[in-house]
């Protein structure tokens, strides 16, 4: 099994809402695409605050505006590709008009309450579900 360490970003804006991306394509076990937050892998010999810089500029065209707080650490297994990864998922300000990437389909701003409601990745609904008394 393949062992890889993804980062996410939780970005929250000026007015307490927080950036969605809906995916592009569903993933496997998806009946549609999701909505999920900004990431994806640390490449070999990256240093770990630049990763989570490179992939929201990469697909949101933003910059991280404070200095980011670890929320979670999760184990995802994706048995059908013999795949563990280590997901650290970061809380961050950043403000502006995000643009979007081809790997999604549509931006939203959401508060945390619109987003639990949404069919987001089920990693970040309980990333949120943990936080929900401590975010806005």
């Amino acid at each position: 099994m393949k062992l890889q360490v993804g980062v996410k970003l939780l970005i929250q804006n000026n007015n307490n809402q927080y950036l969605f991306l809906r995916r592009a394509e569903a993933f496997k076990g998806e009946k549609e695409p999701h909505w999920d937050i900004p990431g994806g892998r640390i490449n070999p010999e990256e240093p770990l605050l630049e990763a989570l810089a490179r992939e929201l500029h990469e697909e949101t065209g933003l910059h991280i505006d404070s200095l980011p707080k670890l929320l979670a650490a999760q184990d995802i297994f994706v048995s059908h590709a013999e795949l563990h990864v280590v997901r650290l998922t970061y809380h961050v300000l950043s403000d502006g008009q995000p643009s979007i990437s081809d790997e999604h389909q549509e931006i939203a701003w959401m508060d945390s309450s619109e987003a639990l409601e949404a069919p987001i990745d089920p990693y970040i609904k309980k990333v949120l579900e943990q936080q929900k008394n401590t975010l806005v």
